[in-house]
């Protein structure tokens, strides 16, 4: 039986005061003129936006094929090499915040771990997640391809899934920018061993 905690990523609405001690000293809107904003913190959030705009194009994307807005023909072209790159940059990002840096960020500010546990445990279900996001894409290219397909059932399923997926991310995305970049900006990255 799982425990079903506030942290969960379904359930949390960022983080706890516990876990907000160095965003605190470090809000959001005090990160761009930071002096210890290197180049690691830039590439970090530059792959966060691009994640949430291919996530933005595809949900638009989907959205207009399920309307009739869009071209079937046009359409798997358009969709098929931005599904497949958004999946399988998200789970490589993950692969690589899991072994390489989230274990120097704990390893470094010991009040923080547990928001890196959580963060670990929001990679499980977002990897979950992007294997039924793939199956579902794959079934939806599948009935693009094969009249005897039921297109409206497959663009449904990618559908259903979407919103909920991307929801989820957005938290994902914004709960680990608030942990990490203030970490950074308070010890730097050539601080913390990775700059």
């Amino acid at each position: 039986m799982t425990i079903r905690t506030a942290l969960d990523l379904d359930r949390r609405t960022g983080w706890p005061a516990d876990l907000r001690v160095l965003l605190d000293r470090h809000p959001r809107e005090t990160w761009p003129g930071h002096p210890n904003l290197g180049a690691l913190c830039r590439f970090w959030l530059e792959r966060h936006a691009m994640f949430r705009e291919l996530a933005g194009a595809l949900a638009r994307g989907g959205a207009a094929l399920r309307e009739g807005k869009v071209d079937v023909g046009a359409f798997q072209p358009w969709f098929a090499p931005r599904m497949r790159f958004f999946l399988q940059q998200l789970h490589h990002h993950h692969l690589i915040e899991d072994h390489n840096y989230f274990p120097v960020f704990m390893a470094a500010e010991q009040r923080l771990v547990r928001g890196f546990e959580v963060l670990e445990a929001d990679h499980a279900v977002i990897d979950a997640a992007i294997r039924e996001l793939g199956a579902a894409s794959d079934g939806l290219l599948l009935a693009l391809r094969e009249p005897s397909v039921d297109l409206a059932r497959a663009t449904a399923g990618l559908g259903g899934l979407l919103p909920d997926f991307l929801g989820k991310l957005e938290r994902h995305l914004a709960d680990e920018e608030d942990l990490i970049i203030p970490l950074i900006l308070e010890r730097s990255e050539a601080g913390l061993g990775i700059g």
